[in-house]
């Protein structure tokens, strides 16, 4: 068992860090709003930190799941960061969605102290690190990443080493490219659906047997019928992530067209007032449209 601690309780912190509590790992916890980790040291053996650099402080490894590059900076930096309170030979583990460049950037300032850092971006959603299932790609020093992939495995279901620092994160970039299709391919052909008058159940039974079937269509497509939108991961971070997909695509010369579409078509699903709703919200803008 290893000491632990998790900085950032969101929809997705707040469970992955009850699975390490749960495994008999010491965590100390830290969330920018203290009453969110006061909540978990409530329902979970643990205690909360007032700073990174405090709940850092003697931990063997630090996870974070923040928003952004630059909330991940705040929690790593200065004299209240976490690497200012780690000791040499600790790991730093991001779960944060961030670009490549803030990745190798602070892994860099992590190795001149002496930490350890493995940028590991999570595929699941909310339901994923509620039950323990997540996808986590890795990139970061091989040593690092044996080191921290059996802490790791309290809330995952699979967990890969795809390269050095930043490769995770650009791995993660795939998987939301690949996710911005799919999902709005399954939003077209519901809305087709509905306009020619079948029922959507009964060819969702069938197609999900065949080429058409997806995890996006037969765990969304009840909800995205229902015009319910309550679930998983929210617009205005998708849109936060197909943005790092974008700038990233204009460094390696890749050509996204799909994904710059769709990323438009949240644009519309946020003037919707759709910020919050998840993912599959896309099929009300075409609703909205006739």
């Amino acid at each position: 068992m290893a000491k632990v601690a998790f900085l950032g309780l969101g929809v997705m912190g707040f469970p992955m860090a009850g699975h390490l509590a749960a495994k008999g790992h010491e965590v100390t916890v830290y969330n920018r709003t203290a009453a969110r980790a006061r909540d978990w040291t409530g329902r979970h053996a643990g205690r909360a930190a007032a700073t990174p650099a405090e709940a850092a402080r003697e931990a063997d490894f630090v996870m974070a799941c923040v928003g952004n590059d630059d909330d991940l900076r705040a929690v790593c930096l200065g004299a209240t960061g976490a690497f200012a309170g780690m000791r040499k030979g600790a790991i730093f583990v991001d779960h944060t969605t961030v670009s490549a460049r803030v990745t190798r950037e602070l892994a860099g300032i992590a190795a001149g102290s002496g930490i350890g850092f493995v940028d590991a971006p999570v595929s699941g959603g909310q339901a994923g690190a509620e039950n323990g299932v997540l996808s986590v790609m890795c990139g970061g020093d091989p040593a690092h990443y044996a080191a921290a992939e059996p802490v790791i495995a309290a809330y995952a279901r699979i967990c890969r080493l795809l390269g050095p620092s930043g490769a995770g994160q650009l791995a993660k970039m795939v998987n939301q490219i690949c996710i911005a299709g799919l999902v709005q391919g399954l939003a077209e052909g519901l809305h087709f659906a509905e306009k020619a008058g079948l029922d959507i159940e009964a060819v969702v039974e069938v197609i999900s047997q065949g080429a058409a079937g997806s995890w996006q269509m037969v765990n969304r497509h009840k909800t995205m019928k229902d015009g319910k939108f309550d679930h998983g991961f929210a617009v205005d971070w998708m849109r936060k992530d197909l943005g790092i997909c974008l700038d990233a695509a204009d460094e390696n010369g890749a050509s996204l067209p799909v994904t710059a579409l769709v990323d438009q078509f949240y644009k519309d699903v946020q003037k919707m007032g759709g910020g919050r709703w998840d993912t599959s919200s896309l099929i009300a803008r075409l609703r909205a449209l006739g």
